[in-house]
């Protein structure tokens, strides 16, 4: 056995614990380590799979493996005429976590719901500012605008006023950031002067109970016996964060894992082909992309980023990066996701038409500059350096020198947040089916201070057309002016649009009751093993 193997091996059975005759210990190899276990706190897949779908619950969800809304910690919910009031009554039955550290001594309610959302919306709200305090989508989604205030009717009833009508409102409260916490925990952490510990020794009402933490290496949980829902199949889950695709295909073949996080493009043949293994797929509700920083010059001149546009041959990225299983994307939103503008006129790749371009902006020999490349394999980039080394090549061709840097995927998204970058690669997977999901929460003006705006850019006519089709339930209309948005989007060109990706998932033939999502996020609460 060699040294690498050795290491594993022990930091498996460090991980998985000593296992009771019987038991079901689920390994999930995961392609890279969370930034916080609190998703009030992030916008990242890691982030999301080993925090809110492990261990926390929303009031509304989202169906396994689809986007029907139904009932969670709310068992129902009314909503006034005007689109202005949600009234949710919630479940009675649900308890919070015990922890090593923490027992509760109520049952949740009221308290935590306004607690949750407080903390986001509320300056004065004593978790406001622990650990950073920023909370990325609740700010880029203007959500601190739109909720005009949380009612506690009584203890099992909460009412979300607004400010005005918000068509995608119901679903975005299914999303990972709208989490509930437990107000309990955080007094109790109050009191003993940690309050730091509430976003990384977490207690949710989840399927899954927190156990274990070691960075880069694994995260360790076990069933939680009082879940609402019933208890788990699976006794046990570990993450093992293993960040190298090839290395989790090694890991899948030896029964190291039962299921590993996006396959590299190049072992998917000899997946499907291992009768051991199986693999899922789906078309990605996903966009990946390379965004410039138009507050740095020489990104803040719209001819130079239609230059780079038009210089990136995105087509041969399709076959060298994604081998096939991906289309070159066009607008910001994936072609499945209602709204997309089969009219948009693209970018063709002309080399000769950037360097004109160049020529305008008053950049004839080119420039040189930055492109930090993406860490950690995600469904839209599943290989951040190669596609980095290709857009560095077609770069050059007319005069612009890319010098490439990355980071680990949390300091990597801190900076991002703080547009330290110039170019950056980076992409999304949808949470919730709603273009304002990738329109507003990607390219609203409020999002560059959320910090999810990595473009930087803010216009103020796509700003009012993604406002005004928020604010209108009628399909029809909001399509219209999502599509309007999307012209102007390509027209000032703060991304080069690359790809919308195929989604795979392999896993060993064992693992049953696994589906995948269309918001690419990982739920184990209906798996089991056989």
């Amino acid at each position: 056995m060699t040294l690498q193997r050795l290491i594993f091996a022990l930091s498996f059975v460090i991980a998985t614990g000593s296992a009771h005759a019987g038991e079901k210990t689920f390994v999930y190899c995961s392609e890279g380590s969370p930034s916080t276990f609190n998703p009030q706190l992030a916008t990242d897949g890691p982030t999301f799979n080993a925090s809110s779908r492990m261990i926390y619950n929303r009031l509304v969800e989202f169906k396994q493996g689809g986007t029907e809304i139904i009932p969670s910690l709310a068992e129902s919910w009314t909503a006034s005429a005007d689109g202005l009031e949600f009234t949710f009554k919630l479940r009675k039955d649900v308890s919070f976590h015990t922890t090593e550290s923490f027992t509760p001594k109520r049952k949740f309610n009221a308290d935590d719901v306004l607690w949750s959302f407080q903390r986001m919306k509320d300056p004065a709200h004593p978790y406001h500012k622990v650990n950073g305090g920023s909370y990325e989508y609740f700010s880029s989604m203007e959500m601190d605008k739109i909720i005009k205030e949380i009612v506690k009717v009584d203890g099992s009833t909460v009412k979300f006023v607004l400010t005005r009508p918000e068509a995608p409102f119901l679903a975005n409260l299914g999303m990972d950031f709208a989490s509930i916490t437990s107000a309990e925990y955080g007094t109790y952490l109050l009191t003993a002067g940690t309050p730091e510990k509430f976003d990384n020794e977490p207690v949710g009402t989840g399927p899954f109970v927190f156990k274990r933490y070691v960075k880069d290496t694994m995260i360790r949980y076990e069933a939680n016996p009082s879940y609402f829902m019933g208890k788990a199949k699976l006794d046990k889950v570990v993450f093992a964060i293993t960040k190298d695709p090839s290395v989790r295909f090694q890991k899948l073949k030896t029964g190291e894992c039962h299921l590993i996080a996006e396959p590299s493009p190049t072992d998917l043949k000899a997946m499907i082909d291992n009768p051991k293994i199986k693999v899922l797929q789906q078309d990605g509700l996903n966009v990946g992309y390379v965004a410039m920083n138009t507050q740095k010059k020489p990104f803040d001149n719209v001819l130079v980023r239609r230059a780079v546009h038009h210089a990136l041959n995105r087509g041969s990225y399709i076959e060298a990066i994604y081998l096939g299983n991906a289309k070159v994307a066009i607008n910001p939103i994936p072609p499945s996701m209602w709204s997309w503008n089969n009219q948009t006129k693209d970018y063709a790749y002309d080399p000769k038409e950037a360097k004109e371009l160049l020529k305008k902006a008053g950049y004839p020999q080119g420039f040189e500059t930055e492109l930090w490349t993406l860490p950690v394999s995600r469904p839209y980039i599943p290989n951040g350096k190669k596609l980095g080394e290709l857009i560095q090549a077609d770069l050059a061709k007319i005069g612009i020198k890319i010098n490439l840097v990355t980071y680990d995927w949390p300091t990597y998204l801190a900076k991002a947040r703080k547009g330290e970058h110039q170019m950056i690669q980076l992409g999304w997977t949808g949470d919730n089916g709603d273009p304002d999901n990738f329109l507003n929460v990607l390219l609203g003006c409020a999002a560059i201070d959320a910090g999810s705006n990595v473009a930087r850019w803010c216009d103020k006519d796509f700003a009012q057309l993604i406002d005004r089709a928020k604010t209108v339930t009628n399909i029809k209309k909001r399509t219209g002016f999502y599509k309007q948005a999307q012209v102007i989007f390509k027209k000032e060109a703060p991304w080069v649009t690359v790809a919308h990706s195929t989604v795979f998932r392999a896993m060993s033939s064992s693992v049953e009751g696994y589906k995948l999502s269309p918001f690419g996020t990982e739920s184990f609460f209906e798996v089991d093993l056989h």
